[in-house]
This record gives structure tokens, C-alpha cells and sequence, in this order.
């Protein structure tokens, strides 16, 4: 194992990949150096669609070295999460209890004494052997995802306790290695592993300030009693230092910068990723992996949120054509082409792909059913007459799919279950925009408002449907919520176009409806939280910020209440400029 290939871990010609994969040689001893080579290589294959192959090469030494144990069990961690099928969880789980067993035969053997104490940060790095080193930051990596597949497995509350647990020790271990690596970095003589292993922490310590400097300030203080902190600026230093390394961490640094910028800052945030920096970040891959799904699939959300939609529908079917042995990646695909779709209002295509996931995806059935439901509602009769479905029958049955996670309901199946309540009496009441209302669940308009030709476009359709409400000669108990979503829709479109006096209209039309409300109890913090960016946005810092506080503090127990308050901080510490502490 002589070469490190294609760049992760050093520079070699492309083309010594290329031969690389035709006829793998089984090493006959593996010390760390030449284990971090072929995790490499297993890496490349990976990147270049090549799954089972990457497998196949970890296989032989995934119970005697670290990082084939690490990068084995990593890979079927993935698969179990993107499938979500019992026996994968279980499979991931039971690979990655020998992963931990494998690392803890590498690791420093510590008296009691020490053990009950810090276990690394007794020692500093002349202390460890090289290998000692690795094997603790493998441990803490190999503990996190066993930790994240523990919370998913079943409802068990002991399971929930335990995923804690390990997620706690883990996060204690890249605290002791990052002391370890500062000692270390005094000393101007690093080596390669020594590379490696830095890059190993920036991983860990990047990852884990980033996404704990996301949660609201009533979770975040809680764990601070059980020693958690995130610091974000530290946490986006870390993964940057990590990502323009050459360590073969290096791309999970990307990928990891590049899921906070395209997906959590969306969903959890104010919609603010940088996606220069995401640009940025996968060019290099796109030239290295031009065929590689994950790279394929990033590019494609990448111009999703820039508003390429047509561009971003092209990429997707780009990413489903390359490769067929991970359906589950075609499964991210139907998701974002449905989205695509809905936001160009070509309900049509986007039923079709909504339709694929009901019958090839097991993440959620109740999602996805309703999203079906939801998006031929859109339609008029005739075309949905010509797909041959039965609204109501959809509706009715999401509530039987409604799927339990670490015992806890998945908020959005249970605003779907919510929602397709209407459907269960002898005589249904349809809902208002039910396929919009979705688009906003998951902060769509956020996408949509960089087109304002479908801005504009969704703007008409709002309107008919406040139309046909004011119309409407026998209003149902429905009516208010039915008009407060209206109300809400409209003022984001008319905010998007730059409209800001009628978009703050519609909010407060809102606010002033609070008695009429009877079921859709989320709108009214929704609302508030919108009215605040849109203070924001005119520039009135001080009741931008005394709206979204009004939404944080006096309502609870409505559909999406963490969302939101994810949103809420965002916002929050963006209006407030809280410092993050310095990064070193």
C-alpha cells in the first residue's frame, strides 16, 4: 500500500485511482500508516459510487485496525440512517459495537483511578503513542454515530438515556484530544499521522460546537449543566481548518460545512447559509468525483437554494443515473425534485415524485402520504381524477402510518395527522392550500423568494383561495384557521416582492384573528416570528426584536413548537450580534 491516492491524504496522478479499484490486494500486515492509505482508497471508492467495493476492502481488517473498523462500520451507519429499515439500525448498531471494541484494544490502558478522572487529558501527546492517539479519536467518532443510531432504534427510554450518555463521553474525548493536539502543536516536527489525527479533532470539536450552538437557550442550558457548550464561530473554524487540510477527514469537514449551509441552516435557522462558501467547498470534488452522487447531489441543492431550479432538476436526475446500488440517495432525489416541482406549481410532476417515496422510501409513510395528498388537492379535478387517487382515502390513512423515533412522534407526521383530521368525518372539510402550507412547514418560501416570477406566481393562487374563502356561502369551524393561513401565505409572498406595509397588513390581519383560531394554534407564534424579520428587514432592530420574543414567550404546546424555536434563535442571535467567543 504505497500510494495515498487522488488527494485526500496527499497528492498522487488521477489515474492511479482509476487502477487502484480494479484488483484490490489484500495487505498482509496493516500498521497506521498503511491503514490510513487504504481508508483512503476505501474513501475514494465511496466518493466514486463504488459502495460495496469500499466494503469489501474494509472488510479484512475491520476487527484489527482502527480506522478499517472506523470507515466499515461508518458506511453502514449511513445506509441504516438513509434507509431506515430495522434490520440495517441493527446491522449498523451491531458493526459498530465491534468498531468500539476494536478502538478500545488500541486505547491507553488506565488505572481506575485515572479512568474515573479525565482518561487523555493526564497525559499529553509524548505521552501517547501514535496509535494510542488515533485510537481515542476513532473511539469518540465511533461512539457518536452509535449514540445517533441508539436515539433512532426504538422508543425504549433507557436506549434515549444511553444514546446521551455516549454522546456526552464522546464529546469529553475530542475535549482531551483538542488539549492534546495544543500541547502537541508546539512541538514544529508533525508527521503525516499526526496530520491525521488533527484533523480527526477539527472534525470532532468543529461538528459538535456548530450544531450545539444551534439549540434554543432553555436546551442549550441544560446541557451546559452536563458540561456541553457551542461556540459557532469556533465550531464553522474548526471545519474550515478541517476541510482545506488534506487529512482524510477533510471531506467529512465538507460535507459536514456543506449539510449546516444547504439543509439545518434552512430548516432550523433564518434561512441564511453561506452558499458561496458551499461553492466553494465542492468545486474541488465536482472536478475530483465528477460522477459521484453525494458531490452530484450537494452541487443540486446548491442551486435549489439559489433559485436554478430547472439546473437543480437536471443535477438530481444526473445523480439518480449514476449509480443504482443505493436507492436510498434516489429516495433524497424524489424529495428534492417533489420540492422543485411544488415550487414552480407543476403539481403534476411533483405528485409523481411524491408518489415514488410513498412507494420506495421508509423514512416516513405519513409524510409522505400526506405530501401526496396534499399536492393533488392542488390540482383540479379532472387531472386528479387522471392519476387515479382518492384524496380523502390518502388522508385517512395518515394517521395510521405515524411512526414513533427514541419515543417521540415526529413533529411534522404529527401536524400531518393534524391536518388529515378534516378527512375523518362522515363528511370532509377540505383543507386551504394544503400543499403550500407544506412548502412553508419547511421554510420553502425562504427558496422560492429568489424567483420572484414564482413569487408571483404562488401570490395568484393565494389569492384565489382568499377568494373562494370570502365567498363562501356556508362557512365550516374551519373558516378563521382557514383565513389566518391565508393571510400568513400571503404577507410571505408580498414581504418577498419587497411589498412590506401589505405583507405587515396580512401578519397583523393574523394576530388580530387570535380568537377566531380554533385548531391551527402554530399560526399565531409563526406569525409573530415573521412579523419580527420583516421589522428586521426595514431596519427596526427593537421590535423586530420584541415580536419574535413575544413568539418565543407567550405560546407553547402548538405543532412545531422546537422548529420554530430553532428559527427563533437564529434570529434571535443575529439581531442581537451575540458574540461567539474568538476562535484560537
Amino acid at each position: 500500500m504505497a500510494f495515498v491516492s487522488n488527494g485526500i491524504a496527499g497528492e498522487a496522478p488521477e489515474e492511479s485511482f482509476e487502477d487502484a479499484y480494479e484488483n484490490i490486494p489484500v495487505a498482509s500486515k496493516m500498521d497506521l500508516r498503511s491503514a490510513l492509505e487504504e481508508c483512503t482508497l476505501a474513501l475514494n471508492l465511496f466518493l466514486n459510487n463504488k459502495f460495496s467495493e469500499a466494503l469489501e476492502l474494509l472488510r479484512p481488517w475491520a476487527k484489527d485496525s482502527i480506522y478499517h473498523a472506523l470507515g466499515y462500520s461508518t458506511i453502514l451507519v449511513m445506509q441504516a440512517a438513509m434507509t431506515f429499515e430495522p434490520q440495517d439500525i441493527q446491522m449498523g448498531i451491531g458493526t459498530m459495537k465491534e468498531a468500539l471494541q476494536t478502538c478500545q484494544r488500541f486505547r491507553k490502558r488506565n488505572s481506575v483511578v485515572e479512568s474515573l478522572s479525565n482518561l487523555v487529558s493526564k497525559h499529553t501527546g509524548d505521552q501517547l503513542s501514535e496509535e494510542e492517539m488515533h485510537a481515542e479519536i476513532c473511539y469518540a467518532e465511533c461512539l457518536l454515530q452509535k449514540a445517533a443510531l441508539t436515539f433512532v432504534q426504538d422508543e425504549n427510554m433507557i436506549n434515549f438515556i444511553k444514546g446521551g450518555l455516549k454522546i456526552r463521553t464522546s464529546y469529553q474525548i475530542y475535549k482531551e484530544c483538542h488539549q492534546v493536539l495544543t500541547a502537541m502543536t508546539q512541538n514544529k516536527n508533525s508527521s503525516e499521522t499526526q496530520h491525521q489525527f488533527e484533523g480527526g479533532v477539527k472534525l470532532g470539536i468543529g461538528a459538535f460546537n456548530l450544531m450545539l450552538s444551534l439549540l434554543p437557550s432553555r436546551i442549550l442550558r441544560l446541557l451546559e449543566f452536563i458540561g456541553f457548550s457551542g461556540n459557532r464561530a469556533l465550531g464553522l473554524f474548526q471545519l474550515r481548518e478541517g476541510a482545506s487540510g488534506t487529512s482524510i477527514r477533510a471531506i467529512l469537514c465538507v460535507l459536514t460545512l456543506l449539510f449546516y449551509h444547504t439543509y439545518v441552516s434552512l430548516i432550523l435557522g433564518t434561512g441564511e447559509g453561506n452558499l458561496e462558501e458551499a461553492e466553494a467547498l465542492i468545486e474541488p470534488y465536482l472536478k475530483k468525483f465528477p460522477n459521484g452522487c453525494l458531490i452530484i447531489f450537494y452541487a443540486a441543492r446548491i442551486d435549489v437554494l439559489k433559485g436554478n431550479f430547472e439546473q437543480a432538476q437536471e443535477s438530481f436526475q444526473q445523480c439518480i443515473a449514476a449509480q443504482q446500488e443505493w436507492k436510498q440517495i434516489h429516495h433524497l432525489c424524489y424529495w428534492e425534485l417533489m420540492w422543485c416541482h411544488s415550487f414552480q406549481q407543476d403539481w403534476l410532476k411533483a405528485y409523481h415524485y411524491a408518489d415514488l417515496l410513498c412507494k420506495e422510501s421508509k423514512w416516513s409513510k405519513a409524510i409522505y402520504v400526506y405530501q401526496k395528498a396534499a399536492i393533488l388537492s392542488m390540482l383540479p379535478e379532472e387531472a386528479v381524477q387522471s392519476t387515479g387517487e382518492d384524496i380523502v382515502a390518502l388522508f385517512r390513512q395518515v394517521e395510521g402510518l405515524k411512526q414513533r423515533i427514541a419515543g417521540k412522534s415526529i413533529p411534522t407526521e404529527k401536524f400531518a395527522v393534524r391536518k388529515s383530521r378534516r378527512y375523518s368525518a362522515a363528511n370532509p372539510v377540505k383543507l386551504t392550500l394544503p400543499a403550500l402550507e407544506m412548502v412553508y412547514v419547511w421554510n420553502g418560501f425562504t427558496i422560492v423568494r429568489k424567483r420572484s416570477d414564482l413569487t408571483e406566481s404562488l401570490l395568484v393562487t393565494i389569492e384565489k383561495a382568499e377568494l373562494d374563502l370570502q365567498n363562501e356561502k356556508n362557512p365550516t369551524e374551519y373558516f378563521g384557521d382557514d383565513q389566518c393561513l391565508v393571510q400568513l401565505l400571503k404577507g410571505l409572498c408580498l414581504k418577498h416582492l419587497g411589498r412590506l406595509l401589505q405583507a405587515e397588513l396580512c401578519f397583523n390581519q393574523v394576530i388580530q384573528s387570535e380568537k377566531r383560531l380554533k385548531y391551527d394554534h402554530y399560526l399565531l407564534p409563526f406569525t409573530y416570528y415573521e412579523l419580527g424579520l420583516l421589522y428586521k428587514e426595514q431596519g427596526d432592530k427593537d421590535k423586530a426584536i420584541r415580536f419574535i420574543e413575544t413568539a418565543k414567550n407567550n405560546y407553547k404546546d402548538y405543532s412545531m413548537e422546537s422548529r420554530l424555536h430553532f428559527r427563533i434563535h437564529a434570529a434571535l442571535c443575529s439581531l442581537k450580534g451575540t458574540p461567539p467567543s474568538t476562535p484560537p
